[in-house]
């Protein structure tokens, strides 16, 4: 019986390239697999011209000498069986299915790099704002000093492993298909560690507690996160360290708010200052300021203050805020019956206009319910 052509066969083009015809050989495989179709003399006909045809067309000089002079130029190369004398399925089914079956070690495992830590540090305002250099204590695996890290003891020796003969993978056959997996004994390694290291139990690692030193620049604020390259968990088998992440977490301050560049803080302030005016000490991160309240200064009057914000100029590149303070004015308390008499005479003598929120207000409350008053008599 002749037979088909090959590009035929895998439904591709004479022109397309390997990877199509992977993706075609793929889609065939999974489609004619004798373990789907049990019993099925045609299916698995089909799956071993497959086959035969993968093979063939993707060997550049099998393929250059089948389009040059057909089905003669490689039948004894191909065989009946559809795979040359230094082919076999195994590799094929590696070439093609390798993505899908394989854990992604094709030999013994190289260095890998250690992980990233998080380290959350709480900082008083003034730190944030100023910088600080704090030391900080974290646990985190290092390099065994004791192996330098390999996990052997030392004068011992690291051998290949003798179930995969220090591939890292071996085989599993399942009728047709050729499965590598991850070696168990070695676990991908290639190498198995004859006497372990007594220190790290052949990891190669330990648990140690570290101090750092950390550089807070100023300005930072809560959210912020700052970089230690190089200081997270040491990498097995030797590799490099990981990095460590101080994530900043500013404290609650008992006089000032912050947002962004700007602080903002609350001053209470006596009757007697709001309503003659006068001058009030106020706190800043730093130092002591004159505040020059004016005469007639109502409650909730925010004053702005330049420069005594936060400098951010080290973390955001810009400029240093400002600081708004706003004034609170406080109602007395514990009055002698002295000072009450003083406020009902001064209350008698005191005109509308001398409180003329409260009389814009009543005001307004009068045309309401007038309005209301109106509306019903209709």
């Amino acid at each position: 019986m002749a037979k088909r052509d090959y590009y035929e066969v895998l439904g591709v083009a004479k022109d397309a390239s390997s990877q199509e015809m992977k993706k075609a050989y793929r889609r065939l495989a999974m489609k004619y697999h004798p373990d789907r179709n049990p019993g099925d003399a045609a299916a698995e006909a089909r799956f071993k011209e497959a086959n035969e045809a993968y093979e063939v067309l993707t060997d550049s000089q099998k393929r250059s000498a089948y389009d040059r002079f057909g089905h003669s130029a490689v039948d004894g190369s191909a065989g009946g069986s559809g795979f040359s004398s230094g082919s076999s399925f195994g590799s094929i089914f590696e070439d093609v299915f390798g993505d899908i079956f394989s854990d992604g070690h094709s030999s013994r495992s190289h260095a890998q790099r250690g992980s990233d830590l998080r380290y959350n540090l709480e900082l008083d305002l003034e730190d944030a704002v100023k910088g600080a250099n704090p030391k900080i204590r974290i646990p985190a695996l290092a390099n065994c000093h004791q192996c330098d890290g390999s996990g052997a003891r030392k004068g011992s020796d690291i051998i290949d492993c003798v179930q995969c003969g220090g591939l890292g993978q071996v085989t599993a056959r399942q009728g047709f298909f050729s499965i590598q997996q991850t070696c168990p004994r070695c676990r991908g390694e290639g190498k198995v560690i004859s006497e372990p290291c007594p220190t790290c139990r052949g990891q190669g690692r330990v648990e140690e507690q570290k101090t750092l030193s950390v550089k807070i620049p100023p300005g930072v604020d809560s959210g912020d996160r700052i970089r230690l390259a190089g200081q997270g968990e040491a990498g097995p088998h030797g590799g490099p360290s990981g990095d460590l992440y101080v994530q900043i977490q500013v404290r609650k301050h008992k006089i000032f708010t912050r947002e962004g560049e700007h602080l903002f803080c609350e001053v209470p302030i006596s009757f007697v200052d709001a309503t003659l005016g006068g001058e009030l000490e106020i706190p800043t991160l730093d130092g002591r300021l004159n505040l020059k309240i004016p005469a007639e200064t109502q409650t909730g009057k925010t004053f702005r203050i330049r420069g005594r914000g936060v400098d951010v100029s080290q973390v955001r590149g810009s400029g240093v805020g400002d600081l708004y303070c706003k004034v609170v004015v406080e109602t007395p308390v514990r009055l002698s019956k002295k000072q009450k008499d003083l406020l009902r005479e001064f209350a008698q003598e005191s005109q509308d206009n001398q409180s003329p929120k409260q009389a814009r207000w009543f005001e307004g409350v009068r045309n309401f319910f007038d309005n209301i008053s109106q509306g019903a008599s209709r």
